[in-house]
């Protein structure tokens, strides 16, 4: 039973920042995670320069995306291998569950490269929050998915221009045809705010929020059963089992969310590139 709690705290209690482990040091109890989990002290700190726990797990998931690319692309084959034809069931499914339904066919493998970089950015910098002794997404704090949806604002803005130049662009998106022209001093505000500001805003906050509360959900399952079968009565600690059993199956929850948010926010990307295209 206390291996239970040990495993808890190995993967979850050491990562908490804003105490030195889960339970109090004097007395005992119980410390649930707060917000300043997500600024933990740096490791190394150099005037504006840091590097801290979000930065390692951001580095981690980029090499790893990166370096599956690079083994997966250097040695294609016309009869693929298992590792392959991983790879391209991945792309494949980024090609045709994500761009090809949002843009038109002639524009799929132009955009293709762009988007499965957010797709498996996303994935990778997501997945973060599953392992061990990082636990929390690099998606948890506002810069890197503001950064993403930025990305994508800015593709498309210039979709939108390159198709229709700058004055038929604004005119489709501010003033819908066939409304009243008079409605127009009320409708342009409003397509302003949702189309060029609300959008960026929307995906940003989106793939943050998911990301802190799946971080908080799996914290709070850990921490509890770290005291439960350390701290609490003979007569709480079969329910550590059942709380360390729930964490268990969050963390998979958790996998199945990382993957959900990047595809949501891939194909939500495409969706806007497509619309710019089109005439309204």
């Amino acid at each position: 039973m206390t291996g239970i709690g040990v495993v808890a705290t190995k993967l979850f209690g050491s990562t908490l920042c804003a105490s030195p482990g889960i339970l109090a040091e004097e007395g005992g109890g119980i410390h649930y995670p707060t917000m300043n989990e997500l600024y933990p002290k740096p490791f190394v700190e150099w005037g504006w320069f840091a590097i801290g726990r979000l930065d390692l797990a951001r580095f981690i998931a980029t090499v790893v995306v990166v370096l599956l690319v690079v083994l997966a692309a250097r040695r294609m084959k016309l009869v693929p291998g298992r590792g392959q034809s991983t790879w391209e069931m991945a792309v494949g499914f980024v090609q045709n569950q994500i761009v090809a339904v949002a843009m038109p066919a002639h524009m799929v493998r132009k955009y293709l490269p762009f988007i499965a970089t957010i797709f498996f950015g996303v994935l990778g910098l997501n997945l973060t929050g599953i392992i061990p002794f990082i636990n929390v997404s690099s998606n948890a704090l506002v810069a890197v998915p503001l950064l993403l949806a930025l990305c994508a604002w800015v593709a498309f803005i210039v979709r939108g221009v390159q198709t229709h130049g700058v004055g038929h662009f604004l005119a489709d998106n501010l003033f819908p045809k066939g409304a009243p022209k008079v409605m127009y001093i009320l409708l342009a505000p409003i397509e302003l705010v949702s189309t060029f500001i609300l959008r960026p805003v929307t995906l940003t906050i989106r793939l943050m929020g998911n990301m802190i509360a799946g971080h908080f959900l799996l914290a709070v399952f850990f921490v509890m059963t770290s005291y439960l079968v350390m701290e609490a009565g003979p007569a709480l600690k079969g329910v550590g089992v059942v709380t360390f059993l729930a964490a268990f199956i969050f963390t998979c929850f958790e996998i199945f969310v990382a993957g959900l948010q990047a595809f949501i926010f891939s194909l939500l990307t495409s969706v806007y590139i497509g619309l710019s295209m089109e005439g309204h």
